[in-house]
């Protein structure tokens, strides 16, 4: 059998998610894994520092009757639940006990499991079924006058107390505004006559899968990334359409949901494999979901490994181009001090520091990364019983951010950039790494 010692020094490894077995809804089976792996990070306790879970749990041992997790209510197990927003931080950067180790911890799925047992049983509020209900949301607030209205609404007081009394919505928590003025709107007439050359692994044709915030909320990184990828000779177009990556749905636990956005993305997403294009995101959630969620979630789907096998991050992508020799390095502008906050589901996705290494190559550029969690993750910064958890984790960054006197800062999540600068609350504004990129070449 292999020793602790041994199996800790192996690469991790993961498991297909078995949601589709009747046992993965077994609530007594779950109880029984979570007691015992909580067993072993009460043991372990290496990633206190990494989200309001562990401490959760920690305080719920230290405090039960017998100091071991023997001690403490199945029904408090839950609150290490909520907490958790499937970062994947503490697998794929903190814990020596994930597979394949004898113990097998996968923390994130576990509470992945759990999170579907519980939306199973009807246990998930209204509130977050409506947040994470992205498409249907974005579709309503971007109506011109309406999108007015909710951007305005959101900036007042009384209407944002309201909204926290009735929803469940932090008072203090920075929302996203909405655009009329979408990225498909925007670029719908635009047209490129680039001939991309194919070079090693990449083939010069990327679609860009423009997923919900990027669409609806946040266009002007989109337009950032078609000058800078036509910059770079690249042929850059916009998927046909596209739904929900769904990673919400998934930290929900609505796992059917995530299921019938898989079924309209990866139909359209494996055509634009089959027909030459590689495929990007701007938002790393959606190219971890891609690359790593829905393929353990349906391993046996030809389609599904296609789009995996096809999917880049953007600054990763550009790296390759650059061992090709094909990445431009005209730029007009250094950027000066840049403090750079590497996203959480970006630093998981095991291509190293891509977005830090592309910057760097721009002279008269400093940058300093921050790999600590933002504490955003889309909906839990907002809630209200969340908020303050969300503030405690971001504070470290902002902090840094402030010890580095930076003159740009910014994250590959654009929602995190901003969870930043509303905590920073000093009039600066973040900027995305792509339009820090396209500043340097003076598009």
């Amino acid at each position: 059998m292999t020793s602790p010692k041994e199996g800790s020094l192996q690469a991790p490894t993961r498991h297909p998610i078995d949601w589709r077995n009747p046992e993965f809804y077994n609530e007594d089976s779950l109880n029984e894994e979570l007691e015992r792996v909580y067993d072993i990070c009460h043991g372990c306790r290496r990633c206190v520092s990494l989200c309001q879970s562990f401490p959760t749990l920690f305080d719920l041992v230290d405090e039960s009757p017998t100091m071991e997790v023997d001690g403490v209510a199945k029904s408090d197990f839950k609150k290490v639940v909520d907490q958790c927003y499937l970062c994947d931080l503490c697998y794929m950067t903190k814990c020596p006990y994930v597979p394949p180790h004898e113990w097998n911890v996968d923390f994130p799925h576990l509470m992945l499991r759990a999170k579907a047992i519980y939306y199973k049983k009807g246990d998930a509020k209204l509130r977050d079924k409506v947040l994470t209900s992205t498409d249907t949301v974005g579709k309503i607030a971007g109506i011109p006058v309406i999108a007015q209205t909710v951007n305005v609404l959101n900036n007042v007081g009384i209407a944002r107390k309201a909204l926290e009394v009735v929803a469940g919505i932090h008072s203090k928590a920075w929302l996203p505004k909405f655009e009329s003025s979408t990225l498909r709107k925007r670029l719908k007439k635009h047209e490129t006559k680039i001939v991309p050359e194919p070079v090693g692994n990449t083939k010069g044709k990327v679609a860009l899968f423009a997923t919900c915030f990027m669409n609806r909320n946040e266009p002007g990184p989109g337009e950032d990334f078609f000058k800078v990828y036509e910059h770079n000779n690249i042929l850059v177009k916009l998927t046909e359409k596209e739904t929900c990556c769904a990673i919400p749905k998934l930290e929900l636990g609505n796992l059917d949901a995530v299921e019938m956005a898989k079924n309209i993305n990866i139909t359209v997403l494996a055509k634009l494999v089959d027909d030459g294009w590689d495929l990007t995101s701007l938002i790393p959630s959606c190219v971890l979901m891609f690359k790593q969620e829905l393929p353990l979630m349906f391993p046996e789907e030809a389609d599904v490994i296609k789009v995996k096998n096809a999917f880049y991050d953007p600054f990763e992508y550009l790296m390759l181009r650059n061992k090709e020799n094909k990445f431009m390095k005209d730029f007009k502008h250094g950027l000066g001090k840049v403090s750079y906050h590497a996203a959480c589901h970006q630093r998981v996705q095991n291509i190293g520091p891509k977005t830090k290494d592309t910057l760097a190559m721009i002279p008269n550029t400093e940058v300093q990364i921050i790999e600590r969690c933002s504490g955003h993750d889309g909906t839990y910064a907002v809630k209200k019983e969340c908020h303050d958890f969300s503030v405690k984790i971001v504070k470290p960054v902002v902090n840094k951010i402030n010890q580095n006197e930076s003159d740009h800062y910014g994250s590959d999540c654009a929602m995190a950039g901003y969870h930043i600068s509303h905590i920073k609350n000093d009039g600066t504004q973040p900027e995305h790494p792509i339009t820090l990129l396209r500043k340097a070449y003076g598009l």
